[in-house]
């Protein structure tokens, strides 16, 4: 059992070369450990090569003490992508994983909850009751391009300037956690925020003198804003309006928003990066497309009174 340190760290640097999150990376090799030193604790030992179905049976089942159903439906299938690693790696001549079926979720018990209208414009209030001029263009901007594009949290934090096409209104996401690139069409206005913010970025760079600054958000001192950085802020503005809010559920309200405005499943499913519509198809359970017609506007404009504007 000595080799699977080893087989574990050649399979992280794989993961590393294929892009994948740093955050992913660290969860997956946090249960390989825990699967190694349960293998290292068997008595009596037993080889690798000799590992199958009710060894990993075993351990699932304990490992699944008091734990809800997604959290076992993602440790089979860490170990299914390991085993499929140890087949290519000629460790084991076959993936007992391969027709091991984690436990059947239920996606309507876990709808993921909404902002509402409401809410979103008291958080807005508090960005733009923000003391710092740059500030309140940056987080009002960010409110904005979170709720208006569902993007994820890492992918917002690693837009460069180069990425926004103001022209066409597009911003080129980056395919780290996909492994595909997706142009995101922006709404009106999210993109008039960027408009506005942009200038207050160069300038307070330009004092700075780090005008080659590629990161679209910056910090006060011209450094990136980093995701946690990001998430902190979003954190902050959520407290002082007296919520409980997660950064992801922007990218819910996103998608459940757009659905109940009419706007069909493989659309929001480019939108968003989802690889399989079946991820899509589980805002269906929180909004109802036919309830409305199809909007020529994204709801965000819709929210703040605003007309006009492609989504």
């Amino acid at each position: 059992m000595r080799r699977w340190d080893g087989l574990v760290a050649d399979y992280v640097d794989e993961l590393s070369t294929r892009g994948l999150m740093p955050e992913t990376i660290s969860n997956r090799c946090r249960e390989l450990d825990r699967f190694g030193n349960w293998l290292k604790r068997r008595r009596p030992r037993v080889n690798l090569e000799q590992v199958g179905a009710d060894q990993i049976t075993q351990y699932i089942k304990e490992r699944g003490t008091f734990k809800a159903k997604a959290t076992i439906a993602g440790v089979v299938s860490i170990l299914r992508n390991m085993g499929e690693y140890l087949v290519r790696r000629e460790v084991w001549q076959s993936n007992p994983l391969r027709w091991m079926r984690g436990p059947k979720l239920d996606w309507r018990r876990q709808a993921p909850r909404r902002i509402n209208q409401p809410q979103m414009q008291a958080l807005w209030q508090v960005a733009v009751s923000h003391r710092s001029g740059y500030h309140r263009y940056l987080w009002v901007t960010l409110l904005a391009m979170l709720y208006g594009t569902g993007i994820r949290r890492g992918e917002v934090a690693r837009l460069d300037v180069a990425a926004w096409d103001e022209r066409e209104g597009t911003l080129l996401v980056d395919g780290r956690k996909t492994g595909r690139q997706r142009l995101v069409r922006v709404p009106q206005l999210a993109a008039r925020c960027l408009t506005a913010y942009l200038p207050q970025r160069q300038n307070l760079l330009a004092r700075l003198g780090r005008t080659d600054q590629p990161a679209l958000w910056v910090s006060q001192d011209g450094g990136r804003l980093t995701a946690h950085g990001i998430s902190g802020g979003i954190k902050r503005i959520v407290r002082r309006a007296g919520m409980d809010i997660s950064m992801h559920q922007f990218r819910h309200s996103c998608a459940s928003d757009l659905l109940e405005a009419g706007v069909h499943l493989p659309e929001i499913q480019q939108l968003l990066g989802h690889q399989s519509i079946s991820t899509t198809v589980r805002y269906l359970q929180v909004a109802d497309p036919q309830r409305h017609e199809a909007a020529a506007v994204h709801p965000i404009n819709q929210m703040l009174g605003l007309n006009g504007g492609a989504s």
